[in-house]
Parts: C-alpha cells; structure tokens; sequence
C-alpha cells in the first residue's frame, strides 16, 4: 500500500474506534484465529475458503486433506508391517484425491 493509503486506512480505523463501531464484533477479545495455512495460497482463495467455511460449506479437498493428516497419523501410530502396508496404501489412495480435487479447484478457479 501506498504512505497515503497507509494514512487513510488508518484514519478510518481511529475514526470508527472512536465512534464505538468496533465494539461488540464476533471473536471481540479472543486471539486471532491461525491462518498460517493460508500463507502459500493466493489472497482470493484464502478469503473463499474462509467464507466456505463459516457457512459450513467445505470444498472436498479440505476434507479429503483432514482425512489424509488423520491416515498419516495412524501410520506413525501403526504396529507392525500389515498394520503400516494398510495406512501406507491409504495414503497413497488420499494423497492422490486431494491432488485431483485441488487441481480441479485451481482449472474451475482459472488460477
């Protein structure tokens, strides 16, 4: 940003301070939420993303990737060969999902 959009940004937010429009907002007083996922992905995503989310409407590469994070951990948890064959072919099996579905979000997304 430009030293006078710096300026202007900062003279509405004292100005709306002032005024009390920021009192009483969703999350007032509690720590920001980490986003520090969102530090590689492109600022319109993160923003779509974040919308999707609080309206409870997930894209299937977010659950896919939860699903993956949960297989990776049952593999460290695995006993055995079999055990660990099991959670290795399945996430291969996710891994490979989650790739598709991101690429089919970036092809619809045009990115």
């Amino acid at each position: 940003m430009t030293q006078s959009m710096n300026r202007l940004v900062e003279r509405q937010i004292q100005k709306a301070l002032a005024e009390g429009k920021l009192r009483g907002l969703d999350g007032e007083g509690k720590p920001l939420p980490d986003r520090s996922g969102e530090a590689l992905t492109d600022m319109a995503t993160a923003v779509a993303v974040r919308i999707m989310a609080e309206a409870g409407a997930m894209p299937e590469e977010f659950k896919i990737k939860k699903l993956l994070e949960a297989a990776k951990q049952s593999y460290k948890e695995a006993e055995g060969d079999d055990a660990k064959r099991v959670a290795m072919a399945l996430i291969a099996d996710l891994q490979q999902r989650y790739n598709i579905a991101v690429e089919a979000r970036r092809r619809f997304m045009g990115s």
